[in-house]
């Protein structure tokens, strides 16, 4: 038996990814460390939205159709914007991997590559609303930081003359002891460059302004104390603590805004435009009140839902002070990073404790909720009223302008619809046999609650024991005493307003106009 040995000339010599394939993923995965680290420190110094992935981040939202927002929501609630910055995390590592194992085999893929991720970077962060110029300037930096970490990391390859970007390469090896120390110091380049710390700057500052601020006293008392809770282990308390309030809203970053940067501006059809400052807002006369507002992407029975005590200024008196013109119907309110809502300007001048609120809960907003200054307006839904972080308030009409969540599909107008939920037991939960506390909560902003009903397998409803009225703006506790027999259990809950309006039956989902039907859970006696 005879061995046949290829002439040396014939010989495929292997490339460093085919011997070396864990450090091609290494050289691609701290380039793009690098970069991001480096475009993060730029966006800190330029505008922390300008980042790219945050700028990417928020074009994927605006890119997002409903289905795929409602379920985000429904499936992740206010982490949402984590799992979409985790999972474009993931995504990046997957290309910068990539273009690690395509640039040791023709570097000016890798090249091609960063350049064109940069762009993509710098597209998402030039077209926000609020974007200037300079904002393209972070993903740049990154492109040039994750260029220069590329170029050190090829320079330990030993590799024959260069040939053209078409002929294949002809590597030789890898000088891997030069290659991981090139790695090191990339990596530890990275986490110390990040960034992070000058985005994170950003928000003790604010922090820091929220703590010095100092709240001045309502000009009248609340028109009444608040209403005892209804002692029900499970059930939600009458006055919803800040750090369990919902949040939904399409900020990846939370603006951070300090207070003697903040300024609202007033214009549009109106006699004269007005500017205000923080601590001309806080001079002003101020009222506190206790208002539940409720997400429309709620579903039935869901947690998008709270009541808080809010002090603020009311936004009629602002509004006639501007004097807004007749045919003015809608006011479109413009959150720091571009956000738009619009809420008929009747509803805020019809009487209602609409706001700009300054507090919640006796401190002043969490950052979170729209530090320094958003918008309360009692009986509609967020989309179209409860601005966060608000700075811009145009006076303008329906026809001429949609905001941001209409432009997608959303109603116009969104009064709040009647609701209850069942609080406790959970659904599916095990009881024993005998007197079960069912409770919950039921709400119809600016409209009140008069009754809410029970029933158990379809049987007669049974009228529920309601805690105190505190205003029609506020949600209600329920409850009533089960008799519970051994078996399986369905209850639903309805509830009935003060116009004498029955909580519709027919199930709806909450696009796009909120969400409708009877909260039903089942529950196990034994």
């Amino acid at each position: 038996m005879t061995t046949t040995v290829a002439p040396a000339s014939e010989v495929t010599p292997t490339t460093p990814t085919e011997r070396h394939p864990g450090l091609a993923v290494l050289l691609g995965i701290v380039c793009g460390a690098v970069a991001i680290a480096v475009a993060q420190l730029v966006a800190g110094l330029v505008d922390p939205d300008a980042s790219p992935i945050v700028a990417v981040g928020g074009s994927a939202i605006d890119a997002s159709p409903e289905w795929l927002k409602s379920f985000a929501i429904r499936t992740f609630g206010s982490n949402d914007k984590a799992v979409l910055l985790a999972g474009i995390g993931i995504v990046l590592t997957l290309i910068a991997a990539l273009l690690g194992i395509a640039a040791l085999r023709r570097p000016w893929i890798g090249f091609l590559g960063v350049s064109v991720v940069a762009a993509m970077g710098a597209v998402a962060a030039v077209t926000r609303p609020t974007a200037r110029p300079i904002d393209a300037l972070p993903s740049i930096a990154g492109a040039i930081a994750g260029s220069i970490m590329l170029s050190a990391f090829l320079r330990v390859v030993a590799t024959p003359p260069a040939n053209t970007p078409s002929d294949p390469p002809t590597p030789i090896g890898i000088d891997r002891r030069r290659f991981l120390l090139v790695g090191a110091v990339g990596a530890l380049a990275a986490v110390s460059v990040g960034g992070v710390g000058r985005l994170f700057a950003r928000r003790f500052e604010a922090d820091a302004s929220r703590a010095a601020v100092r709240l001045p006293s309502p000009a009248a008392a609340p028109p009444s104390p608040p209403p005892a809770n209804l002692d029900v282990r499970g059930l939600s308390s009458f006055i919803t603590p800040n750090d369990r309030f919902y949040r939904v809203d399409t900020a990846l970053l939370v603006p951070a805004v300090k207070t003697e940067d903040w300024q609202l501006s007033v214009h549009g059809m109106v006699d004269r435009e007005l500017t205000l400052r923080f601590d001309e807002l806080m001079a002003r006369p101020l009222i506190e009140r206790d208002i539940t507002l409720t997400c429309v992407s709620n579903p039935v029975g869901g947690p998008y839902v709270g009541n808080a005590r809010w002090l603020g200024a009311p936004l009629a008196d602002v509004l006639r002070e501007a004097g807004v013109h007749p045919s003015a119907d809608q006011l479109v309110s413009t959150s720091v990073d571009g956000f738009t809502v619009g809420t008929p300007t009747a509803v805020v001048m019809d009487g209602r404790d609409a706001m700009l609120a300054i507090a919640m809960n006796g401190e002043p907003l969490p950052l979170e909720h729209g530090f320094p200054v958003r918008m309360v307006v009692p009986g509609l839904y967020g989309y179209v009223s409860a601005t966060k972080w608000v700075v811009d308030i145009e006076l303008t009409t329906f026809n001429a302008f949609d905001p941001y969540w209409v432009r997608r599909g959303w109603a116009q107008q969104a009064p709040i619809k009647t609701e209850s939920r069942i609080d406790t037991p959970r659904s599916k939960a095990t009881v024993s046999a005998g007197i079960v506390p069912v409770a919950g909560v039921a709400w119809a902003q600016h409209v009140g609650i008069d009754a809410v009903e029970l029933r158990v397998d379809e049987a007669a409803w049974i009228p529920a024991e309601l805690s105190v009225q505190d205003t029609i703006d506020t949600w209600r506790q329920w409850l009533v005493r089960w008799d519970a027999t051994p078996g399986e259990h369905q209850l639903e809950v309805r509830a009935t307003d003060r116009s004498g309006a029955v909580q519709p039956a027919e199930h709806a989902p909450p696009f796009p106009e909120g969400a409708t039907g009877y909260h039903v859970i089942s529950v196990r006696v034994e």
